[in-house]
């Protein structure tokens, strides 16, 4: 590590958050180990989230802090703010427990720190198991973003503990979105967000249903619509837009093919479904061009040109059901997609 990097950092600390993860915790806290390291201390504390399958005690073995929580409502912020809390670094590295650490990501990155403003660096997460599904396959391409200062990052990411310390941490009451929930707070108070083009983790959807893809969509949704009801009365809103583009593109997919189909049914012809499915594929053919810089996958980027339309649909019902569920005072439990 360089010089500036040095005068930076003295203690990484890495969280780890997980809940029945099993094989893939190990997995994580293998490639922590093998991570690329400076003069800098490490610790690595693992929070489990009520986990039956003997996460901690494999974390304990594996040397981790391990810190064991059983809320009633487990989310992630709960575990990433134990983690942080617990935490004596200057810099504090969060995992999900289902990821692999690339082992120069840190030592790469550390050095963006050089400037004070900056107070979170993430790099480029991508699927381990593409070929395992069609769906990891096309959600690979979503993790895939252009490198410089941005409104949000995710889950795994490098954080100024003295920033998390000043934004009292993650919203606890959010099930999903809490990072750029966080982000929007640390970019309100002047500091700045950096993404840096360097391999930063491999992850594992393990997404081979479509209903697993479905509730991930859904999860997706409800942190939208709560994360843009949040500042939808300050003075900076934040995913507002996106909150509107998304009931207008689900309510034109719906109306489209419901128009289809009562055309084909009064004419008694299938020819308005051919043309309905054409002007579709069309769609999804702008789509696929406009994302070819992610990927030179031509059948991935037709299917992220379908997935970034009929995803429109889960994410709008998960809008929805956080209406109805504010509407009725209810708190919404966290949505799980991945089986332990």
């Amino acid at each position: 590590m360089n010089r500036r990097a040095l005068d930076v950092v003295t203690m990484l600390s890495v969280v780890v958050i997980g809940r029945n993860e099993g094989e893939r915790l190990r997995r994580c806290l293998d490639s922590i180990a093998a991570m690329e390291r400076g003069a800098w201390s490490l610790e690595v504390i693992y929070v489990d989230s009520g986990s039956t399958d003997g996460s901690l005690a494999l974390a304990a073995s594996m040397g981790a802090k391990s810190v064991a929580l059983t809320p009633e409502r487990p989310t992630a912020a709960l575990g990433r703010n134990a983690g942080w809390r617990a935490a004596s670094g200057d810099i504090v590295l969060f995992l999900d427990g289902d990821t692999v650490l690339h082992p120069a990501f840190v030592q790469d990155s550390l050095p963006s720190f050089a400037d004070s403003k900056i107070a979170v660096v993430w790099g480029h997460r991508r699927e381990i198991h593409p070929e395992q599904s069609l769906y990891n396959r096309v959600l690979d391409l979503d993790w895939i973003y252009a490198p410089g200062f941005t409104p949000f990052c995710g889950g795994d990411a490098l954080f100024r503990r003295d920033v998390l310390a000043e934004m009292n941490g993650f919203d606890e009451t959010l099930i999903a979105g809490e990072e750029p929930e966080l982000c929007r707070r640390i970019l309100g108070a002047g500091s700045l967000i950096l993404h840096v083009d360097h391999p930063m983790t491999g992850h594992d959807l393990a997404i081979t249903r479509f209903s697993q893809y479905w509730r991930r969509a859904t999860r997706a949704g409800h942190a939208f619509a709560e994360v843009a009801d949040r500042f939808s009365r300050t003075a900076q809103p934040f995913w507002s837009e996106d909150v509107r583009r998304n009931r207008n593109r689900a309510f034109t997919l719906i109306g489209a093919a419901l128009l289809t189909l009562l055309t084909a049914a009064v004419l008694r012809s299938v020819l308005p479904i051919l043309i309905g499915v054409c002007l579709f594929v069309l769609l999804v053919l702008r789509t696929a061009y406009k994302a070819r810089w992610k990927s030179t996958d031509r059948t991935a980027l037709m299917l992220y040109g379908i997935h970034s339309h009929l995803q429109q649909l889960p994410i709008y019902w998960g809008q929805l059901q956080f209406r109805r569920n504010r509407r009725r005072g209810l708190r919404s439990d966290l949505v799980e997609y991945k089986r332990p």
